[in-house]
């Protein structure tokens, strides 16, 4: 198990509506995939596995996380790539479960290419999703003892990287609860007045490099010593000519 991982994940079953959720998750990242091109494609996470990448234009996916039923066995905070390597990276449901989640971040960072895209799925705490870290038999099982994160302190932390938000929305308007349910016309009022409660938020964003030095201004030119004042437009007379 990865150093840096303090909970074991689970699939999108063990989620309440887990596959109404992925569906959702599928749905909302179907425009992206076809814009999403390069050569290498970096899957972190188990729950990554059953994302729907059909539609993406990168022929070549990996998976990466610290399982054996990973194509690469390797711990998030030391990723086995070459820095600028991957042209996109996606991760649903990582970053609540590890221990120092923008040191994850930065990691992909290096190794996604200037222009690479960096797609995240996570628990909105601002949701139906945090009730269940208000009782105590769910605050033990899995998700609710993870950390939910803020969307706006994610946006942050890609912010302090450089990168842009292309996309960012909020799925799953439901109770987050077993057992629990809305009625499907509550879900349509919560989706319609309370846009931004979801209980994930996905988020895509370009990684955008910057010079590390930036540009000189240019400087006018100061010449020393006495300088005429201009005339306002007088342009003078010779003496000799006033004297005639």
């Amino acid at each position: 198990m990865s150093a840096t991982t303090e909970l074991s994940w689970q699939d999108w079953e063990d989620l309440p509506n887990g596959p109404q959720l992925l569906a959702e998750v599928d749905e909302s990242l179907a425009p992206w995939w076809p814009r999403i091109f390069g050569y290498h494609l970096l899957k972190l996470g188990p729950m990554s596995l059953d994302l729907d990448l059909q539609q993406c234009k990168i022929n070549h996916s990996f998976s990466l996380f610290p399982e054996q039923r990973a194509d690469v066995i390797a711990d998030f905070d030391a990723l086995p790539l070459q820095s600028a390597s991957i042209d996109a990276v996606v991760m649903p449901l990582l970053l609540e479960f590890e221990h120092d989640p923008y040191r994850i971040l930065r990691e992909v960072d290096r190794v996604l290419v200037s222009g690479g895209y960096l797609v995240i799925c996570g628990i909105n705490p601002f949701s139906s999703a945090y009730l269940g870290k208000l009782f105590p038999k769910s605050q033990s099982n899995w998700p609710w003892n993870g950390r939910f994160f803020m969307p706006a302190r994610v946006l942050d932390w890609l912010g302090l990287l450089g990168y842009q938000l292309v996309h960012d929305e909020r799925i799953g308007f439901h109770a987050f609860m077993p057992q629990w349910d809305y009625p499907q016309l509550c879900r349509q009022w919560q989706q319609k007045i309370l846009p931004r409660t979801g209980a994930l938020y996905v988020m895509v964003a370009r990684k955008l490099d910057s010079p590390l030095t930036p540009l000189p201004q240019k400087k006018k030119k100061t010449v020393t010593g006495w300088q005429p004042a201009p005339s306002g437009g007088f342009s003078g007379r010779n003496l000799k000519d006033s004297e005639k």
